[in-house]
């Protein structure tokens, strides 16, 4: 058990390593990974797709993990719980403000937002580098929506967002990439990290996102 939690706090400060959206860009490319909507993988199919992003993971670490995370006794890991295991402790203060940013872009509550959703609410005001003068709020919108909006298959983020409810699809909407609440909260788990407390985190997300 103590191994598995150390392989895992390796894996999260590599990702970390790399700014707040690793954790993210490693969630995101276990996603399109799993082809097959399986949400599992074994321990062969997590050190090669680890490699591919410059994360190595010895034969017995690997096994470890998906022995860790293996809910049907099928070798394999699940996906999801691996992935929200990755991400850096939170306190509920800072889960509970990322799922109300969320919920105010998720007006249909169907758990999945538009990129445009999320241009049209962003204030990038109370960004730490925007206020040092590093930054321009334009600036900070244009990296954090180069985050999600890349196009992927069938032109989402996150791989099989749910259908848009009657009445809300289009041709233009289907399009559009989207965001999920997982792809968020993977994001925002990378911007805590940096964040020592949590009243400057809550602050920094109801500016964002004027909750």
């Amino acid at each position: 058990m103590a191994a598995v939690d150390a392989t895992v706090e390796k894996l999260r400060a590599q990702c970390l390593s790399r700014g707040a959206s690793g954790i993210q860009g490693l969630a995101r490319f276990f996603r399109r990974l799993d082809r097959d909507g399986s949400r599992a993988l074994d321990a062969a199919e997590l050190q090669r797709g680890l490699a591919k992003l410059g994360l190595a993971l010895d034969t017995a670490e690997a096994e470890g993990v998906c022995r860790r995370w293996d809910r049907d006794g099928s070798g394999t890991l699940d996906l999801e719980e691996f992935l929200r295991a990755l991400r850096p402790p939170m306190s509920q203060a800072r889960e509970a403000v990322i799922a109300a940013a969320f919920a105010k872009l998720d007006r249909s509550g169907d758990g999945v937002v538009t990129v445009d959703d999320l241009r049209g609410v962003y204030n990038g005001r109370a960004h730490p580098k925007v206020r040092s003068g590093e930054w321009t709020e334009e600036e900070v919108l244009r990296r954090f929506l180069d985050n999600f909006d890349a196009s992927e298959k069938d032109g989402q983020v996150g791989a099989r967002a749910p259908p848009p409810p009657p009445g809300r699809w289009s041709p233009l909407t289907a399009r559009l990439p989207q965001v999920t609440l997982a792809e968020f909260q993977d994001y925002y788990s990378g911007v805590s990290a940096s964040v020592d407390r949590d009243e400057e985190f809550v602050a920094m997300m109801t500016s964002a996102w004027r909750l």
